[in-house]
């Protein structure tokens, strides 16, 4: 493979971290997940690339993925680059469910220019035809990328480049489950070289204005998913609970079931309400109502505009600068 050819030639190969965090790609049928260090054994060719160091984070499947391991995994990306400052990049292996939350997540939190790049699987692997150990030297081939640098926080899966920001979950079994929004993908991971074809317009990484590394928690932020007929009273019993923030994942275009009627009526000292769109590649491009707690997400599905609200909360509670945030970010 020519692009093999030409890693291996270099006397000197860069030098990337792997983080490994469990997932489908640390799987087996019916089996616990294997130990970080066997996930990486099991694909020799890495080498041909990079002088491959491996740490694992947790061994989780990525449904059970929380802010707390977020913010913890955040800390520990700043403190290895402290002390390898020699890293390249660094590869995080992660399951599917919650991938495209946790790229989001360090995206806006990841202050470095260092490249992150998440990669999972679709199948365990020992399944036929496995996806995991090619998408993983992929990853590795785009972590390495002079191109890279800047990009933000990405994802590498069935040679595609998501940047964290975009990558929509659309499938639970295919191994081209990942789509990238309506923007498109970043680059493309191809036998001979990485390509890319844009680079984010969003403010991530080392413009991002989220400095978490002293914070022990973040703010508590709840979704609701609007539905026909919903009850208004379950719409109270949200407001009423002790979180900072909530985020409605409305119809369409962001429209409400009568249940939400009282949203745009409502006094601009509660707490924050976001409107965000059911629809994956949905957006609610209108202006948040003057003296009102409501923000517009924008092009963010309600899983990510749940990841803004909490690190926005992280700096005011001002609801025209938490509009200025999801606007920018």
């Amino acid at each position: 493979m020519l692009g093999t050819l030409a890693y291996s030639q270099n006397l000197v190969k860069p030098n990337v971290l792997i983080i490994t965090t469990g997932g489908t790609i640390a799987s087996k049928t019916d089996a616990p997940l294997i130990e970080g260090h066997e996930l990486i054994q099991a694909v020799p060719q890495l080498k041909d690339y990079a002088n491959v160091e491996v740490e694992e984070f947790v061994r989780v499947g990525s449904s059970r993925m929380t802010p707390e391991i977020w913010l913890s995994l955040t800390k520990r990306i700043s403190t290895v680059l402290k002390e390898k400052p020699d890293l390249k990049s660094i590869i995080i292996t992660h399951g599917t469910d919650t991938m495209e939350e946790t790229a989001f997540f360090l995206n806006l939190t990841h202050i470095s220019d260092v490249p992150i790049i998440l990669v999972g699987s679709m199948r365990s692997s020992n399944e036929i035809s496995p996806d995991g150990p090619a998408n993983l030297i992929n990853a590795v081939r785009v972590g390495i990328s002079p191109e890279a640098i800047g990009k933000g926080v990405m994802v590498v899966m069935n040679e595609n480049i998501s940047a964290g920001r975009d990558l929509i979950k659309s499938n639970n079994r295919r191994v081209d489950a990942f789509a990238s929004t309506e923007i498109g993908f970043l680059g493309f991971v191809d036998p001979e070289k990485v390509t890319f074809y844009r680079t984010p317009s969003k403010a991530h990484t080392l413009h991002s204005e989220f400095n978490v590394y002293e914070l022990v928690s973040l703010p508590e932020v709840e979704i609701i998913q609007d539905y026909a007929g919903l009850d208004p009273s379950i719409f109270s019993y949200f407001l009423n609970r002790p979180n900072q923030g909530l985020v409605i994942s409305s119809f369409a275009g962001g429209r409400f079931s009568a249940g939400f009627d009282q949203v745009y009526n409502m006094k601009a000292n509660l707490k924050p309400i976001v409107i965000s769109s059911s629809i994956k590649n949905g957006r609610i491009m209108g202006t948040n109502p003057k003296d009102s707690p409501v923000v517009i997400a924008n092009d963010l599905p309600a899983n990510k505009a749940r990841i803004l609200l909490m690190l926005s909360l992280t700096k005011t509670s001002d609801v025209v600068k938490i509009q200025g945030y999801f606007n920018k970010y």
